[in-house]
């Protein structure tokens, strides 16, 4: 059986290719391909919850595949949405729920739910908005511009097509939309925005005096989302993203346990701002218990003693490191491996001390050799 930390990195040395490995699975492939055809013609949370080959793919991906069978308490949970503080989804501890609202906002976006993107709907609502006068019908041309970019803006794939003089006539309807048509001409200065993007505090958007600014590049987001960015919705590729890298982490498990944990932890990670967020999960309490050769007993300590004693050994902002976190995992995987063997002793301890080999291993290319000779 191959090791914990050798089974990590042929998983995670090339993701995009084990996962779509993962999607090219029979039942995974069919169970995709029904989502995508047919999640967008989900318009309500009822048939979102009536549908239970939809439901439970969504439920998989968000990782809350054993409350399938709690409707009410998702509909609770959906019917109330994210834009309270005190709705129900954001007073659960665990974050998963309001994640999986914010795939599946039916509370904020109606029946565009499982359809709704910033670049096409949210742009035409704005500008359709911005050039009808309430109470009134929306004037013919307002109409004949909003169907064009509704048509076309999918399309676009990069900045550099959005800015070509081809796709003049979907730039001015979003630059108008956004109120920002004065700056139309001013090619260089909508690059420098849109390769910005507004991830960072520091981008150009960000920090432009005009907030507008922000709202474009947010809903243009090329430099965050590539050329899913015209197409983007949450219900839809992030939620069948999710799905198959939750098969990928389930499948790892059922061979090795500490495998899932570390793939689990690489995927968590980015997102931990405190030791409390490590606390409220079991999965990445594990980790980090076994990353300090901690005993699970600590767990019956007062939670604040416990989040002081996380706190005082890692700086979280090394989670967001690729490097740093791979070495963090290269440190689990190993422990792990120290204390659940999956093969004996003697060869695991060489192992360790032994570099993953990839391809022909140099005792294949020996033999090889020697049967030429």
């Amino acid at each position: 059986m191959i090791n914990t930390y050798t089974s990590f990195q042929l998983l995670t040395r090339d993701l995009d290719k084990t996962m779509s490995r993962v999607s090219k699975q029979p039942v995974v492939q069919r169970d995709t391909d029904y989502y995508l055809a047919n999640i967008g013609k989900v318009k309500s949370i009822d048939d979102f919850l009536n549908n239970p080959r939809l439901f439970n793919y969504a439920m998989k991906a968000h990782g809350l595949e054993d409350m399938i069978f709690a409707k009410a308490f998702i509909k609770k949970a959906l019917d109330e949405g994210l834009d309270n503080p005190d709705s129900f989804a954001n007073r659960l501890n665990d974050k998963r729920y309001a994640e999986f609202v914010r795939s599946f906002n039916f509370a904020a976006l109606g029946e565009e739910a499982t359809t709704f993107n910033r670049a096409n709907q949210g742009t035409t609502g704005f500008f359709t908005i911005r050039f009808t006068t309430p109470g009134q019908p929306v004037p013919a041309e307002v109409q004949r511009e909003t169907d064009y970019f509704a048509a076309n803006i999918g399309h676009i794939k990069s900045i550099d097509e959005f800015l070509h003089k081809d796709n003049e006539r979907l730039l001015a309807y979003a630059m108008s939309a956004y109120e920002l048509e004065d700056n139309f001409a001013d090619k260089k200065l909508l690059r420098t925005m849109l390769e910005g993007g507004t991830a960072g505090e520091n981008s150009p958007a960000n920090k432009h005096a005009n907030e507008k600014w922000a709202e474009f590049v947010k809903a243009f987001d090329f430099a965050g989302l590539g050329e899913d960015a015209t197409t983007y919705n949450r219900a839809q590729k992030p939620s069948v993203d999710k799905y198959l890298r939750q098969t990928m982490e389930e499948d790892a498990g059922a061979q090795n346990e500490g495998v899932r944990f570390a793939l689990y932890f690489s995927r968590k990670a980015p997102e931990i701002q405190n030791a409390y967020q490590i606390l409220g999960d079991k999965a990445l309490s594990k980790v980090v218990r076994t990353l300090l050769r901690l005993p699970d007993s600590i767990a019956q300590l007062d939670v604040d003693k416990q989040a002081k004693i996380i706190e005082s050994k890692f700086d979280f902002d090394d989670f967001r490191d690729p490097a740093k976190l791979e070495k963090l995992m290269t440190r689990f995987t190993t422990l792990w491996e120290v204390e659940n063997p999956t093969m004996p002793v003697a060869s695991m301890t060489l192992s360790l001390f032994q570099p993953v080999e990839f391809g022909i291993s140099q005792n294949t290319l020996m033999a090889i050799a020697s049967m030429k000779r």
